[in-house]
């Protein structure tokens, strides 16, 4: 997993589909873009709260897997909904290089205190 954009209202990270993340029928496994999207939303989270001397952690993350994947390369980006004082959710959108969306997911992160 690599991040490949950090923009204003978002971020964006990629991963290259391989037998590393395929499931035995060659697709795509569900697993891996579920850990993709909880990657870029906690980034995404920390990159919000970086200088307030807070750190967010995963609460939820539910996940509908649209389409499949065979090769390539897939992106996912997170999109903030919600910047609470003590929580953030966040949209995150995942697509194929053809730009087709394969999975959408909601993560809920809890923000605390740094000790």
């Amino acid at each position: 997993m690599e991040v490949t954009a950090v923009g204003e209202d978002f971020v964006t990270m990629s991963m290259p589909v391989s037998s590393k993340v395929q499931q035995p029928l060659g697709l795509l496994h569900g697993g891996a873009v579920a850990a993709l999207a909880e990657n870029v939303a906690s980034l995404a989270g920390n990159l919000v709260v970086a200088n307030q001397n807070k750190a967010c952690l995963g609460l939820t993350l539910n996940t509908s897997h649209l389409k499949s994947v065979r090769e390539g390369t897939v992106f996912a980006t997170a999109k903030a909904i919600h910047l609470g004082r003590s929580t953030q959710v966040w949209e995150i959108k995942t697509s194929s290089e053809e730009n087709i969306l394969i999975n959408i997911s909601r993560m809920t992160l809890a923000v605390v205190d740094k000790k």
